[in-house]
Parts: structure tokens; C-alpha cells; sequence
């Protein structure tokens, strides 16, 4: 009987771990969100990797592209600032379109 009461208080505490956490919140919201699902699909399973995985990354290459994502937007950025310079500066010493069509 002992051992029983020793699973129990086992699975308690488990239990509470898991709603402190926030597991089970987001288990039945995922669930909920199945089951409120009009067309179900093929795989339930895929479903909740799908829900599941969109808050937590899988895999750490995921976030190495999140940051390159990041670095390239940056020097995009600076690029186009570059050439807005670029082609002022070469307005410059452009004559203005009017001219060029008189000549």
C-alpha cells in the first residue's frame, strides 16, 4: 500500500509541474483547437506538431537562420541606403533629363 500512495504523490507532483509550467494550458488549447477543427486532418498528429512546434523551435538551425534572416535584412538595408546616395551624388553630374533630349 505504501508503494501505491508513493506513485501517487509521484503523479501529483508531476501533475502540478505540468499545469506550473504551462503544459497543460497549451495541451488543451491545441486540443481544443482540433477538436473545433471543421475539416480534421489526415494526421492529428501533424496537427499538433504543427501547433505545438509554432511557439518552440525544433531545431537549433532554425534559429541560426532566424539570425542570418537578420544579418541580411541589416545589410540589405544599408545597401539600398547606399545606392539612394549613389545615384544623388550621380544626379549631380548628370544633366537634367530635359537637356538630354534637346541635344
Amino acid at each position: 500500500m505504501a508503494h501505491y500512495k508513493a506513485a501517487d504523490s509521484k503523479r501529483e507532483q508531476f501533475r502540478r509541474y505540468l499545469e506550473k509550467s504551462g503544459v497543460l494550458d497549451t495541451l488543451t488549447k491545441v486540443l481544443v483547437a482540433l477538436y473545433e477543427e471543421p475539416e480534421k486532418p489526415n494526421s492529428a498528429l501533424d496537427f499538433l506538431k504543427h501547433h505545438l512546434g509554432a511557439s518552440t523551435p525544433e531545431n537549433p538551425e532554425i534559429e541560426l537562420l532566424r539570425v542570418e534572416l537578420a544579418e541580411t535584412k541589416e545589410k540589405y538595408e544599408a545597401v539600398v541606403e547606399e545606392n539612394k546616395k549613389l545615384k544623388a551624388k550621380l544626379a549631380q553630374y548628370e544633366p537634367p533629363q530635359e537637356e538630354k533630349r534637346a541635344e
